[in-house]
C-alpha cells in the first residue's frame, strides 16, 4: 500500500484493510440518485471493517468532472482506490453519450498514469427509473457493488 493512514481511536479493521485510504467522487448532479449510492457504498465499505477516517468523499457538479478530480486525487498518492460515482440519463440531445464516454476515458486515463484502481460507477441510464433501479436502497444498488469491487482489488493486489 502506499502510505500509513493516521492513527485513529476508532477500532481498527482487520487484515490489510487497516492501513488503506480509499477516496470516494461523487458527482452532484441527479444528487438525490449519487447520495444514494455513495450512501451504499460507505455502509458496505465500513461493514467490511474499515474505519471511517480510511474513508473521505468528494463532491463535484457532474460526471464529466469526475476524471479530473480523480487526477487530482491520484496525484497526492494518499489513496489506495478511488471510487467514481454518478448518474446520467439521456436526454432529447447527444450530450448523454458525450458526458458517459468522456468521463469514462477521464477515468482509465487516470487509473492507468497512475496505476491507481479507479472503480467505475457511474449509472449511464435511458431513463429515471432504470436509473433509480440502479441506485435503489437494495442488494442491486451500483453503489455497493463499487464497495465490493474496491475491497475485492485491495484483497488481490495486497
Amino acid at each position: 500500500m502506499r502510505r500509513k493512514a493516521p492513527a485513529s481511536r476508532k477500532k481498527k479493521p482487520s487484515g490489510s484493510l487497516g492501513r488503506v485510504r480509499i477516496g470516494i467522487i461523487r458527482s452532484e448532479y441527479n444528487s438525490d440518485l449519487t447520495r444514494q449510492l455513495a450512501t451504499n457504498c460507505r455502509r458496505e465499505l465500513l461493514a467490511a471493517g474499515l474505519a471511517t477516517a480510511q474513508i473521505d468523499e468528494f463532491t463535484v457538479p457532474g460526471c464529466f468532472e469526475i476524471p479530473w478530480m480523480a487526477q487530482r486525487l491520484a496525484r497526492r498518492r494518499r489513496y489506495d482506490v478511488l471510487i467514481a460515482l454518478g448518474v446520467v440519463i439521456r436526454g432529447k440531445t447527444h450530450h448523454f453519450e458525450l458526458v458517459t464516454r468522456e468521463c469514462a476515458r477521464g477515468i482509465m486515463q487516470v487509473s492507468l498514469a497512475h496505476d491507481l484502481p479507479v472503480v467505475f460507477e457511474v449509472i449511464a441510464a435511458y431513463n429515471r427509473r432504470d436509473a433509480q433501479r440502479r441506485a435503489g436502497p437494495d442488494r442491486f444498488n451500483r453503489g455497493l457493488e463499487a464497495a465490493q469491487t474496491a475491497l475485492s482489488l485491495l484483497r488481490n493486489v495486497s
